[in-house]
């Protein structure tokens, strides 16, 4: 007698749909303006992560139009103009999607290289649009106290992507 092997089928909202809304969550409660003993909240790009995770568990057409809405609430909450993040995101996503054949499988310290290395590529893109939009760029030293937490973030992109890359047989 043959028992019955069970098979995980991970659909859009496992690996999209919820990590996005616990993204929008968090980005709005550390948007928030509290100061606790002089020190304000972090402000980390936590939608980052998910630009960078989502293309080394599975391409998908779904995934890119929630960056750029995740990029869209980010510029709003931050004041932005409308659309910096969101095409951020979506270079982020496919300088990885291109070098997904490498990564994949890949040691934690060579995606965190990789990580970084699309955190700073995000940060100069803004950095370089932005100074060209306003009439000052911003000071050095907060755009690195925004992307020090940013990169503090990868332990949660890589365990999205250990928890769904080999989630559905299917894509094997």
């Amino acid at each position: 007698m043959r028992r019955a092997v069970a098979v995980r089928v991970v659909g859009p909202m496992q690996w999209i749909v919820y990590p996005a809304l616990i993204a929008v969550a968090a980005t709005i409660v550390l948007q928030t303006p509290v100061e606790l003993f002089g020190l304000h909240l972090p402000e980390p790009v936590i939608p980052m992560v998910l630009a960078f995770a989502w293309p080394l568990i599975r391409p998908s057409v779904l995934a890119p139009i929630v960056l750029a809405a995740l990029g869209l609430i980010l510029d709003v909450l931050t004041y932005g103009p409308l659309g910096l993040w969101g095409l951020t995101f979506l270079v982020i996503y496919s300088v990885v999607l291109a070098s997904r054949s490498f990564l994949a499988g890949q040691d934690t310290a060579v995606l965190f290289v990789w990580y970084a290395a699309c955190c700073a590529l995000a940060f100069l893109l803004v950095y370089v649009i932005m100074a060209f939009l306003a009439p000052t760029p911003a000071s050095l030293i907060s755009v690195f106290l925004q992307v020090l937490p940013t990169l503090l973030l990868f332990p949660f992109a890589h365990r999205l992507i250990e928890r769904f890359e080999d989630g559905d047989v299917r894509f094997r």
